[in-house]
């Protein structure tokens, strides 16, 4: 039934003719409306909220990085006049929430990851008699003996299992990562140097989560991160939402129908900009719009979506090759869990080329001083995107020039020197 469904969809949809000749797209919603389905409510995000409090003591004392944070793991919102003025184009604010700046692991995954590994760790404690949840927290910083007794296993294209990897392997637990043929070499070998077990697939990402998902049932003491349908990690990257609130209340902005915001987030599986989206949808409700950004050779989440198939359609049933410099971004098949519960709050999904986040990385390391890393570049195309588009119209915004555009940067301060100077490298040659 399926392949009669793609073989209908390559013929007739013009929109998936476009995905397959690799061009450059925007899908917008028709069904949007901020309707949030499935279990998970605001009191979900507000008890992940007190968890990461609860182990801030440990954060503080097992990573002194985030001492001046008291242990809480956030990133900056920067305002960008340069990039605004001269790239971007748009007449409200323009801002960065920098999560390529995230102290431990330097992404988004930082959030999620890192969080459900501390969910993991907490029961464990709880469990076994080890951990009330009156004491102090940094009490778990001498428990790697006791942590060492039991696993984790992910699969990853890369900053997911950074995040894993390094938290899991600081608190005791043996870590397993599967990572995909997407995956970057550095990454690997700073896993590796963190003690963290890397199994090496020559295919994607979706079979190196399968056999980290295998790996896992055949032994009681691992536990698996499935990025694919946690609701854990989902939660994790939707505290996110709760803080930028109150950064953007400190920076005076406002939003409401008259003063919209708008979001733009980098899509692999759909984890993180999911979670984000369900939290920010928590916050502002119809006052939000967000839009997901994929390569043009990995449209996953559009492909999804688009055709109401979700996780049983990838990108490679429609013959296109999962190939792109945006590790990050290089998923063909997107997350169930999001796909379903966020059908109808997603605004709409845009892809850009390789050579488009090669410039935008030119551009914001040129006027902003920042380095973002390909994967955390889609977001800057999204703006003009928009307002080029009917969107405004499609849900009765009838001023646009009050609206708020927010760049979800994902990953970048870890990436090693030499390997950034190639990366600018070749931006200087995209952006000339």
């Amino acid at each position: 039934m399926i392949n009669n469904q793609i073989q209908q969809l390559l013929a007739d949809d013009s929109l998936i003719k476009k995905l397959v000749k690799y061009e450059p797209v925007l899908w917008l919603n028709q069904q949007y409306d901020s309707t949030i389905r499935g279990p998970l409510s605001s009191v979900h995000v507000e008890d992940a909220i007190r968890r990461l409090e609860r182990f801030a003591p440990y954060i503080a004392k097992a990573f002194p990085e985030t001492s001046k944070q008291k242990g809480i793991i956030e990133s900056p919102l920067l305002t960008l006049f340069n990039m605004k003025e001269k790239h971007v184009n748009v007449k409200g604010d323009l801002l960065l929430k920098a999560d390529n700046e995230l102290p431990i692991s330097g992404s988004i995954k930082a959030r999620g990851g890192i969080y459900e590994v501390l969910k993991h760790a907490e029961h464990l404690a709880l469990s076994e008699g080890i951990l009330n949840l009156t004491d102090d927290y940094s009490k778990l910083f001498n428990q790697q003996a006791f942590f060492s007794q039991y696993s984790i296993a992910v699969g990853s294209t890369g900053n997911l299992g950074l995040s894993i990897g390094i938290m899991g392997a600081k608190l005791g637990f043996r870590v397993y990562v599967h990572m995909s043929s997407e995956a970057k070499k550095w990454k690997k070998e700073l896993l590796k140097q963190k003690g963290v077990q890397v199994i090496e697939h020559t295919s994607d990402f979706s079979a190196a989560v399968a056999e980290g998902r295998r790996q896992a049932e055949s032994d009681p003491t691992m536990y698996f991160i499935d990025d694919e349908h946690s609701e854990h990690l989902f939660l994790g990257y939707a505290v996110a939402a709760i803080r930028l609130k109150k950064q953007l209340e400190e920076k005076q902005i406002s939003i409401s129908q008259e003063y919209p915001l708008f979001v733009y987030l980098p899509c692999g599986v759909g984890g993180g900009p999911g979670g984000i989206t369900f939290g920010l949808k928590q916050v502002f409700g119809e006052h939000v719009h967000c839009f997901f950004a994929e390569p043009t050779h990995a449209p996953a989440m559009l492909l999804g979506l688009r055709t109401g198939l979700h996780e049983k359609i990838s990108v490679q049933d429609i013959g296109i090759e999962l190939k792109t410099e945006a590790d990050g971004l290089a998923v063909g098949r997107p997350s169930q869990l999001v796909g379903h519960m966020l059908e109808k709050a997603i605004s709409g999904v845009y892809t850009v080329s390789d050579r488009e986040l090669y410039k935008m990385m030119h551009f914001l390391k040129n006027e902003e001083g920042i380095f973002l890393e390909p994967s955390a570049l889609a977001g800057f195309l999204g703006p003009k995107k928009i307002l080029q588009s009917m969107y405004s119209e499609q849900v009765g915004i009838t001023n646009m020039i009050k609206a708020t555009h927010l760049v979800w940067g994902t990953g970048g301060s870890m990436v090693p020197d030499e390997i950034q100077q190639q990366y600018l490298h070749l931006a200087k040659k995209a952006g000339e």
